[in-house]
């Protein structure tokens, strides 16, 4: 699992790298290389978890399964009307056909029924699996989310303090060098600002 965590840290790193490096005109947008950034979210997608993939297998076979099940139950309906058709064509026997294809408009109509509620209870539960599935994720990635920006935000304070130091060391070495080379600067003032901060 953290190999996989590490590549997706990768690619986001890149994904950002590739941000700073764009083009911005106006301050409020940002222009990338397309391809670049394409590349980038089809690696990201590859790397997501399996368990995201599954979820979303999950739901396509949800339709599936609906779709079957309806297809299913017209083939009946339309056999069983087919049956009694043909049996109601025979007049030495209509009253038995009658019957019988009550019978079997009943029992048909009972099985779509059953075959329908067996495809909404396994949607549902697919459903519910995937929801379950998709806010697990969700939560995972909201920590992952917060464990990047707090990393970041470490690192942002170490680079500031970095920066102070050096500001600080720069300054002390300024004031040294303005003590010891103190007569040069006045003799050659067009160069003394050479050497003050800014």
């Amino acid at each position: 699992m953290n190999s996989q965590q590490d590549v997706i840290y990768g690619l986001m790193s890149d994904l950002e790298d590739a941000l700073d490096k764009g083009f911005s005109p106006f301050g409020y947008y940002t222009v990338v290389k397309k391809d670049t950034v394409t590349d980038l979210l089809d690696r990201l997608y590859a790397a997501l978890p399996d368990e995201i993939k599954e979820a979303r297998a999950l739901l396509r076979r949800k339709d599936e399964l609906q779709y079957e099940a309806q297809q299913k139950a017209e083939k009946i309906i339309a056999d069983a009307q087919g049956e009694a058709n043909r049996l109601l064509s025979e007049s030495d026997i209509l009253r038995a056909v009658q019957k019988q294809a009550e019978q079997i408009k009943e029992q048909v109509i009972s099985e779509c029924e059953e075959i329908k509620r067996k495809a909404i209870d396994e949607a549902d539960a697919i459903r519910s699996q995937a929801t379950d599935e998709a806010t697990r994720i969700k939560d995972g990635s909201s920590v992952m989310a917060e464990q990047i920006l707090a990393s970041l935000e470490q690192n942002l304070a170490q680079m500031e303090e970095i920066v102070k130091n050096g500001q600080v060391a720069l300054e002390k070495r300024r004031m040294e060098s303005d003590e010891m080379h103190g007569n040069y600067a006045n003799q050659r003032p067009e160069y003394a600002q050479d050497f003050r901060m800014q």
